[in-house]
């Protein structure tokens, strides 16, 4: 019997997904819940299962095509049924979480049972469609290659080397830098997070969640701890260095141990890598991730789908219905910093990394319970305001294929070290495609960090229907006028946040938007606040 399979809805709102893979042949033998292809949509890239054990009739679609959801994409041979001609449809339930590509380290949302033929997950090629039309322009077998791109993903760059044309210096690879003092890091104007944990002036760590990785963090970024002599851990806190990203080339007891040479060799090769970087920029040499033109062309054109396309869709929805007005404001995090250097120790000790990102989410949610006009949203067809009495924060995450809100549920009802490791978790499973379209949706309130690239303020547009998003800036030294308890005053060096909240002036008023970032700056001030909520 010959049965077609219908490309299944594979997330909320999602109308048409691109082929990136086929993970078999015409002719091959599939077990039912076998992985039969990769499907890249707006919201992840998802793996989908065969319904039916059988032999693959005909694949209907090549790799790079974009194929509309309920499009018959392959059909199957499969005997032992009655010789009639049918086709199968997939409920979106059964492609949840379990069919999300996952990392190798166990992560929940792992394929459900396979056959031996299909790879593994640590053997599964990760690069966006682009990179994969680019390596069969070019011939280039992409399982021979090592994925400089975050997550070990592969770029038109690693292609490109392997074809001879790469250029010897790449602008994203400092882009992606840890440890690049300007806080280099991949973003967008309006909305995009993850810089890396020393991106501020003071070589304190960024508010964000976690840098793009280069290969070199990637490789120590599933490291618990790295052992390390006092008096290299401080050659790496002079050299600017997070000790964690450093290759460790030795180990002791069982875990990587890092030494003074390597700290220094990763430090020089950092600081060679932006000077190429700057060389680059200065000489006119194009940044971007794209590939480069070809002698003589003057426009290249590519296919606007996928999260990018999306991206633009939600920028205009939002834009378009909800009139934006922005307050911006400065805090004194000097405390904040001190407090999060005290605990940071005690984060690691239980394999957590914990950067500042955590302390602005519970402020932000302790803020969001004194205004809850700023945790409601507008039902413009029903014409009401709907509150809601539960805070999921959304924080803006910047990936190779664009833009993601990976959502911490119930933010209020965790503590710090459980937002640092679910904010983490999440948005290295955001970079490297493997999250479900459930943990994108549903935020309450978003926080994006604009500071990564050494920014300081910027006009967020809304997660719409969102009626706030809160940009953070660069944390940078500063003077400032310091009262002490006797009425003297002195100038002293702060450590100063800058704050930029946009809003729904439908539905806030400017004078609100004040009020709630006053709240925001409390607590952000006088960090022990935080323990009473």
């Amino acid at each position: 019997m010959v049965r077609e399979f219908k490309l299944p809805d594979v997330g909320e709102g999602v109308a048409e997904g691109e082929l990136v893979s086929w993970l078999v042949a015409e002719g091959d033998e599939v077990s039912e819940d076998q992985p039969v292809a990769e499907v890249e949509t707006d919201k992840a890239l998802v793996e989908v299962p065969s319904p039916v054990d059988g032999t693959v009739r005909e694949l209907h679609y090549a790799e790079g095509d974009v194929i509309p959801v309920g499009e018959v994409f392959v059909t199957f041979d499969v005997a032992g049924e009655a010789e009639e001609d049918g086709d199968i449809d997939v409920d979106a339930d059964d492609l949840g979480e379990a069919d999300v590509e996952s990392d190798p380290a166990g992560d929940p949302g792992a394929t459900g049972a396979t056959t031996e033929t299909v790879d593994t997950p640590q053997d599964r090629i990760f690069a966006p469609p682009r990179v994969r039309q680019l390596a069969r322009e070019e011939g280039v077998d992409l399982s021979t290659l090592e994925g400089s791109g975050p997550g070990g993903r592969l770029t038109t760059t690693d292609v490109l080397a392997a074809t001879g044309d790469a250029p010897a210096a790449s602008a994203s690879t400092a882009e992606a830098d840890p440890t690049d003092p300007d806080g280099a890091t991949t973003t967008t104007t309006d909305a995009a997070e993850t810089a890396a944990d020393e991106s501020t002036a003071d070589s304190s760590p960024a508010l964000s969640a976690d840098a793009p990785s280069t290969p070199t963090d990637r490789e120590s970024a599933d490291r618990d701890r790295t052992l390390a002599a006092p008096a290299t851990r401080r050659i790496a806190e002079e050299e600017g260095v997070d000790i964690d990203a450093v290759p460790a080339v030795e180990e002791r007891d069982g875990e990587a141990f890092v030494t003074p040479e390597a700290v220094r060799e990763y430090a020089a090769a950092q600081t060679r890598a932006q000077e190429a970087d700057r060389e680059a920029v200065a000489a006119g040499e194009p940044s971007g991730t794209g590939a480069a033109f070809e002698p003589g062309e003057r426009e290249r054109r590519e296919p606007f789908t996928g999260v990018r396309k999306r991206i633009a869709e939600s920028m205009v929805d939002s834009k378009y219905t909800a009139p934006h007005v922005t307050h911006h404001d400065e805090v004194d995090v000097t405390a904040l910093v001190e407090a999060r250097e005290r605990l940071e120790s005690r984060a690691t000790d239980q394999g957590i990394r914990l950067t500042y990102l955590p302390f602005v989410t519970k402020a932000a949610v302790a803020a969001l319970k004194e205004f809850p006009e700023m945790n409601a949203v507008i039902d413009d067809e029903a014409d009401e305001i709907v509150y809601r009495d539960y805070y999921n924060v959304g924080i803006a995450t910047a990936t190779d294929a664009g833009l993601m809100v990976p959502v911490l549920e119930d933010a209020d009802q965790k503590g710090l070290l459980q937002l640092a490791s679910e904010t983490n978790e999440l948005a290295e499973k955001a970079r490297e495609r493997t999250i479900s379209p459930d943990e994108l949706r549903g935020s309450t309130f978003t926080i994006t960090n604009i500071g990564g690239i050494g920014g300081e303020y910027a006009t967020p547009i809304l997660n719409y229907p969102e009626a706030g998003i809160l940009a953070l800036g660069r944390i940078t030294r500063k003077p400032r006028v310091v009262t002490a308890d006797d009425g003297t005053e002195s100038i002293e060096p702060r450590s100063i946040l800058p704050l930029s909240l946009s809003v729904d002036h439908r539905l806030i008023d400017g004078a609100v938007a004040a009020r709630f970032t006053n709240e925001l700056a409390e607590y952000l001030e006088s960090p022990e606040l935080l323990l009473l909520e």
